[in-house]
């Protein structure tokens, strides 16, 4: 069982995540392996003090999250399964254990916890495959909304279904654990996303090839998140990459739509800075998006 947790200057929030691994209720040996993306904050020194088992793969450059993703999946040479984690998230003792519980159970290819924030409320963490009808629907209803109604909304915000465990499509990937057969299936991780959508196409790829993705209550992690909702350039990077992902798995008649419907729901919320830059970031792939499909 390896623990793989890709760094780009982490030091502020790795500590915390570094003590809820050594802290964890596991049946057996655990091994955390550090990718680091070239960090200058002393994040692999913290690393060394707090754990100095730890395996750390220096990539030398800030290569992205997928690439740090699959440079420590093969770094973790004889583990059956690896739990990606965001060095912002705080697993409970038991989470571990209970995501390899239910991946023994259902035969799952990936696992999923329950998120929280730091004060315990849920994340809705469950997502549904991006789709026409779903963008639109986001962009008239609002995310919140129409993730109540599974038709119209990609973010399941029904708070029932977070209660037991179940099936989705894909979920954020701040704690994915991932079994060894659904890796070698599906294969690495797209580097082409750098940040943001990765997941998604992994998630989406696995279910192709028959591995079902499964989530369970009885694993819990916090997750503070980062900055994609503050940062403009971040959430500019997401609002492309999910074009790029629906492109990517429809033809062009559809992704049109899908692009549209992201636009005209960035569009409506302006006023916001993030909104802004995500519009931008949209206009400019749609000049692209009749093209061939990436």
């Amino acid at each position: 069982m390896a623990v793989i947790v890709v760094t780009w200057n982490s030091a502020a929030v790795l500590g915390d995540l570094i003590m809820s691994v050594q802290a964890s209720e596991v049946n057996g040996r655990v091994r955390l392996i550090v990718v680091d993306n070239a960090s200058q904050d002393g994040s692999v020194a913290l690393v060394r003090s707090l754990m100095p088992d730890a395996q750390i793969v220096q990539t030398g450059r800030n290569a992205g999250y997928a690439a740090g993703a699959n440079a420590g999946m093969v770094s973790a040479e004889g583990a059956d399964a690896f739990l990606l984690v965001n060095p912002d998230v705080r697993l409970a003792p038991g989470a571990i254990q209970a995501m390899v519980d239910e991946m023994h159970t259902t035969g799952a290819g990936i696992v999923v916890p329950r998120l929280t924030d730091q004060f315990g409320a849920l994340r809705s963490s469950l997502r549904r495959e991006p789709t026409v009808a779903r963008a639109w629907g986001e962009a008239m209803l609002g995310g919140h909304r129409a993730g109540r109604i599974p038709a119209l909304g990609e973010v399941e915000e029904r708070p029932e279904l977070y209660d037991r465990p179940g099936r989705a499509d894909w979920a954020t990937g701040a704690a994915l654990l991932i079994s060894r057969p659904c890796w070698v299936a599906v294969g690495p991780w797209d580097e082409s996303y750098f940040l943001y959508s990765e997941e998604t196409d992994f998630a989406l790829r696995a279910r192709d090839a028959g591995f079902e993705l499964r989530y369970t209550p009885a694993a819990v992690a916090v997750h503070f998140e980062g900055d994609s909702h503050e940062s403009a350039a971040l959430f500019a990077l997401l609002s492309r990459n999910r074009v790029k992902l629906f492109r990517s798995r429809h033809g062009r008649v559809p992704s049109t739509l899908f692009w549209a419907g992201a636009l005209v729901g960035e569009l409506i919320r302006v006023n916001r800075p993030v909104r802004r830059a995500a519009a931008r970031a949209l206009m400019g792939v749609g000049r692209g998006i009749a093209g061939p499909t990436p």
